[in-house]
């Protein structure tokens, strides 16, 4: 069982700068692999960054490559998303996302999910 709490969202211009950050409570964080979706105003859930539970490798979809950074301190159980160069196609919820299986979380079938945290971009 993992509780994933998300933070550090909020309104940003364009061009700017976010950190959003996934606190996980539970049994075998570092077990996990850990990723970001986001659902911007009327658009279905978008994959947006995975990395693998020892931080080998990290994935991202081709709208935030480049821009977006996935990292995760298994030491402070914790992920987190650096998000730069932001865009107002940026704005959603975005939600944390854990499981022991990539590809189930890869494809949002994955066992657990933060509530959220609104992003906003402004232009």
């Amino acid at each position: 069982q993992v509780q994933l709490v998300e933070s550090g969202g909020g309104l940003v211009q364009a061009g700017g700068s976010l950190r959003l950050s996934c606190a996980a409570s539970g049994r075998a964080f570092s077990s996990r692999n850990m990723g970001w979706f986001r659902r911007a105003p009327g658009k279905e859930r978008e994959f947006v960054a995975a990395i693998t539970w020892n931080g080998s490798t990290t994935y991202y979809a081709d709208s935030v490559k480049g821009r977006f950074t996935i990292s995760r301190d298994n030491a402070k159980n914790t992920v987190y998303l650096q998000m730069n160069s932001l865009k107002s196609e940026d704005t959603a919820v975005y939600y944390c996302a854990a499981d022991s299986s990539l590809a189930e979380l890869r494809v949002g079938r994955n066992d657990y999910w933060g509530q959220g945290i609104q992003v906003t971009v402004s232009s």
